[in-house]
C-alpha cells in the first residue's frame, strides 16, 4: 500500500527538493530531518553505500514509526580506483564544502587522461510494516577539467554524463531527475510502490 508520508532520511535542502519533484505527483509528502533539528546524525561510518543506507533508514524509521527513506550516493572515478566512492561527501575533510570536494577531485585528476567516473546511489526504504529494499542506480560519465554551470551540487559543475556534451549543473532538473543515479534509484523504488 502507498504511504502518504515518507520520511526521508536527510537535512540537504537540494536532495530534499529533488525527491519532492518526482513524488509529489503520487500524492507523497516528504518529512525529513530539517522536521526533527535536535535530533542527533546518524554517522555514515559504514565501509559501502548500501550500510550507509540502511544504517540511516533504520535509524529513522525507530525514531518516527515512519515508512523511511535513506540514501548514500558516491562518485567512482576510475582513475582514482574508485575513490572517492563513500567518502564522496567528506573526500576533501569532514566538513568540507562542495567547492573543497570539487577542488581536491580535480587536483587529483590533473594530467589523467583516464577520466571516466560513474554517480552511484543505493536507496535504502523500509516499509510501514518494517521490510527492507536496497535499489542502486548508476549514471556513467566522465570529470571534465573546470566547472561549468550552476544548477545542482556537489560534484555536478564537473560530471559530463554520457551521451551528454553538458554538465548536470548545465541541464534542467527535470532531465537530470531523469537520467542520473539517483533518478534512476528513486524509479526503482517508485516501481515498489505502485
Amino acid at each position: 500500500m502507498q504511504p502518504n508520508v515518507i520520511f526521508l532520511a536527510s537535512g540537504n535542502p537540494h536532495k530534499i527538493d529533488e525527491l519532492q519533484q518526482i513524488l509529489r505527483p503520487m500524492g507523497i509528502k516528504l518529512k525529513s530531518t530539517l522536521d526533527y533539528p535536535d535530533a542527533e546524525e546518524v554517522e555514515e561510518d559504514q565501509p559501502d553505500l548500501d550500510g550507509n543506507a540502511l544504517k540511516k533508514a533504520r535509524f529513522w524509521f525507530t525514531k518516527t514509526g515512519l515508512p523511511s527513506l535513506a540514501d548514500d550516493t558516491g562518485l567512482e572515478v576510475k582513475a582514482l580506483n574508485g575513490a572517492p566512492g563513500v567518502r564522496s561527501a567528506r573526500y576533501a575533510g569532514e566538513k568540507a564544502t562542495y567547492e573543497q570536494n570539487v577542488d581536491k577531485l580535480l587536483r587529483e585528476l590533473e594530467g589523467s587522461h583516464n577520466r571516466s567516473s560513474q554517480f552511484r546511489t543505493v536507496i535504502a526504504y523500509i516499509d510501514a510494516v518494517g521490510n527492507e529494499n536496497l535499489f542502486e542506480g548508476i549514471c556513467r560519465g566522465e570529470i571534465i577539467t573546470e566547472r561549468k554551470g550552476e544548477k545542482g551540487f556537489g560534484y555536478d559543475p564537473v560530471f559530463v554524463p554520457k551521451g551528454y556534451d553538458q554538465t548536470f549543473a548545465e541541464i534542467s532538473s527535470e532531465e537530470k531527475n531523469r537520467i542520473s543515479h539517483r533518478g534512476k534509484a528513486i524509479q526503482k523504488f517508485i516501481q515498489l510502490l505502485k
